[in-house]
């Protein structure tokens, strides 16, 4: 997804701007946020259900014929839906994005951003195929930070990453982001960096 380079280049970004706050970010990145293996067997039960109707019209096969070519087309139909492609072609954009920020909120629970100290951990998720980006900030931020500076950032970023900006976004989004931080969550003399300053990376 982004090179061993550009990986340090973000995380340097990460810990410039964390020295300024006593928040902490944290960079996912997932190459796809689903893998909607569901989405094959539902199409291909919908050409089963419709393959019947024109034979029983329009011809005099019989019954257990008709049943035969309905399971046929039904297996088949399945089959080539699976190609991934293909697959992830056939979902609607609402479902992606909803998939997208369902993995988000799991990633802002795995990568322990509700266990800081002051509860002010953010985290900038990414998500390329489904074309979505999301920022969810703990209680400690989120209480103090109107929703649409984060949107703000967040549309930024995707049209950076539509012209193919997709590193210089993030570093933009990063620095922004710990702008906010600084404001609402100065730093403090005992601060420690609570969570790793890297990007993380999903298949």
């Amino acid at each position: 997804m982004i090179s061993t380079d550009e990986q340090a280049r973000l995380a340097g970004v990460i810990g410039d701007v964390e020295r300024e706050t006593s928040g902490e970010i944290v960079l996912v990145i997932a190459e796809q946020a689903g893998h909607y293996r569901a989405i094959p067997l539902l199409w291909a039960m919908l050409a089963g259900l419709v393959t019947p109707w024109p034979l029983i019209w329009l011809t005099g096969i019989s019954t257990s014929r008709i049943f035969l070519i309905q399971l046929g087309v039904a297996l088949a139909s399945s089959l080539v839906l699976s190609w991934p492609k293909l697959r992830f072609a056939l979902v609607p954009r609402s479902i992606k994005h909803a998939q997208a920020h369902e993995a988000a909120s799991r990633e802002f629970l795995r990568r322990g951003m509700t266990r800081t100290r002051e509860k002010t951990g953010v985290l900038i998720y990414l998500a390329l195929a489904e074309h979505h980006a999301e920022i969810l900030a703990d209680t400690g931020v989120a209480d103090r930070v109107d929703p649409s500076i984060w949107a703000g950032i967040v549309a930024d970023l995707t049209a950076a990453i539509r012209n193919d900006r997709m590193i210089e976004g993030l570093e933009e989004a990063i620095r922004r982001t710990g702008a906010i931080l600084a404001q609402h969550a100065p730093p403090h003399l005992d601060d420690v960096d609570e969570l790793p300053n890297k990007v993380i990376l999903l298949d």
